[in-house]
């Protein structure tokens, strides 16, 4: 239960409106001059608690849980879509302090979407996210960026392995050619790779194979 505030009868007449006009535990909608509307709990005039906003110029809807004003703890976050007048979630997970962080869903206007960590906004940590063109990355995030240890599957087959530094490949990983079936292994630089060894891996099965194996050594 919200501590509400009561006005003192020694308190100038201005002051006494001033506390009786604070929000404080749970109203009916609430609008501000520029049109949005807020229907929810408040504690000292902030929004706090569980609620739910509407933006009047974009449509968009925030609903789940607030702190003083801020985004904080679970919610999911849409927005309307103009040419079809149907909204779409855009994030569904954990907040603090107004930015996505924790664990959660994000759809991106690309149809991209990420699966994961969270951490002041930015994808940190853990995460996996579908690519539109069908390629797929499982792994390590930091600022938003493949950072540590993951695998992309690519859609046509091929897929990488190994270590990403601010979404590149960095490090010892493996890279396998599916059409060829060959695979790859050493070291990568800005997402070249420099130095390793290439082997013939399912080349029996592969729709484009060399012409000759590689030669075992």
């Amino acid at each position: 239960m919200p501590y509400i505030k009561t006005p003192q009868k020694n308190e100038p007449l201005t002051r006494q409106l001033d506390v009786k006009s604070q929000k404080c535990g749970l109203r009916h909608t609430v609008y501000s001059p520029t049109g949005n509307e807020y229907t929810g709990e408040w504690q000292d005039n902030k929004k706090h608690g569980k609620g739910t906003q509407i933006w009047r110029t974009s449509g968009a809807i925030y609903n789940g849980e607030w702190k003083f004003g801020k985004y904080d703890g679970y919610g999911t976050y849409s927005e309307l879509l103009p040419e079809t007048n149907k909204y779409v979630r855009k994030y569904c997970g954990t907040w603090k302090n107004g930015k996505k962080h924790g664990e959660g869903t994000f759809s991106y206007s690309n149809s991209d979407v990420y699966e994961g960590e969270w951490s002041e906004g930015q994808r940190s940590g853990w995460g996996k996210i579908y690519y539109k063109n069908g390629d797929i990355y499982e792994g390590e995030w930091m600022r938003d960026k493949c950072h540590g240890q993951g695998i992309i599957q690519f859609a046509n087959g091929n897929w990488y392995e190994g270590a990403w530094q601010y979404g590149k490949r960095n490090g010892d990983g493996k890279f396998y050619y599916s059409d060829k079936g060959q695979l790859y292994k050493g070291l990568w630089v800005d997402g070249v790779a420099k130095c390793g060894t290439l082997t013939d891996c399912g080349r029996d099965n592969a729709p484009m194979p060399t012409k000759y194996p590689i030669p075992k050594v």
